[in-house]
């Protein structure tokens, strides 16, 4: 899938493998994880069943709110441009990339579902990237039973 605008960004199904650490290290994360049953076992066994869709800057995504989805500007101002110069670094790096090559490919950001709630596992500079650029980002969408 692509998002547009002036700017271009491809957006991949991601490995899920680089994304362990939300699951066992984020403590903010955990209290989904505990309310749902979800282990990492679930998460992977349902991985290959997820599907890129549109995220629109919004707390929902398919009429599902997303937990920690920080999707408003004064969020990203509190968790991304104020964050330690560490995590900036990263969302620096591709914003450069972006502007330099006008074309990126990146992994989609992974939403969990479960029970009508979801919660964005990973990927929040990737989504700010998109958004701060005007374009509408697609995530893997990830629905565990």
């Amino acid at each position: 899938m692509r998002s547009t605008s002036s700017l271009n960004i491809d957006w991949v199904q991601p490995e899920l493998a680089a994304e362990e650490w939300e699951f066992f290290h984020h403590p903010a994360k955990q209290p989904f994880y505990q309310k749902h049953g979800i282990n990492w076992e679930k998460i992977a066994a349902g991985f290959a069943a997820g599907r890129l869709v549109p995220y629109l800057r919004s707390v929902e995504i398919e009429g599902i709110p997303v937990q920690l989805s920080h999707h408003t500007f004064d969020d990203y101002t509190r968790y991304l441009a104020k964050a330690k110069r560490g995590y900036r670094l990263n969302y620096n790096k591709m914003e450069d990339a972006l502007q330099r090559e006008g074309r990126l490919i990146l992994p989609a950001p992974i939403i969990l579902q479960s029970e009508g709630e979801a919660l964005l596992f990973s990927g929040y500079r990737r989504l700010c990237l998109a958004w701060n650029y005007g374009m509408v980002p697609y995530v893997w969408l990830v629905t565990l039973s």
